[in-house]
């Protein structure tokens, strides 16, 4: 099964409770690519139009953990200024400082349980961080920007 495929059959089982049918004119050229992909795939050109919109779609956020879809799917409203302040975010020294002592405690088992708690904390706050920034690049990108590598935002800075 090729990635048309697994995209066609994801986009059934969620399309199956509403669809909604589109009027799109478009230039001869890119129809006639479409039409030729459809045929050397062996798929309708439905398929391939429904592929082509999901791969230049804004990315997702429905397959992260539960947990942070609520944030994910927030971002999608911001203007692109605010996405680029979470993009160029860092954790505070104080905050990595800490969760790297409790990894250490964790390691050596001396641990309290309430540094245990701190660190499950922790460890979602940094996912939640991490999460973010990547979702936050992925909609920039997707909205024309290019994104400079870790390295090249640190010099930069």
């Amino acid at each position: 099964m090729d990635a048309l495929d697994t995209a066609t059959e994801q986009t059934k089982l969620r399309c199956k409770l509403s669809t909604e049918t589109v009027t799109l004119e478009l230039p001869e050229s890119l129809y006639l690519r479409l039409k030729q992909a459809a045929q050397a795939t062996r798929h309708t050109l439905n398929e391939v139009l429904l592929h082509a919109v999901q791969v230049g779609s804004p990315p997702r956020w429905d397959d992260a953990p539960a947990e942070f879809q609520a944030d994910l799917a927030a971002l999608d409203r911001l203007d692109d200024e605010s996405l680029w302040r979470i993009v160029r975010g860092y954790r505070t020294h104080a905050d990595v400082e800490r969760h790297q002592e409790l990894l250490d405690k964790n390691a050596n088992g001396t641990l309290s349980a309430e540094e245990r708690d701190e660190l499950g904390g922790q460890r979602t706050e940094a996912d939640r961080f991490m999460l973010r920034r990547v979702h936050a690049a992925a909609l920039l990108r997707w909205r024309g920007y290019q994104i400079p590598s870790p390295d090249n935002q640190r010099d930069a800075a």
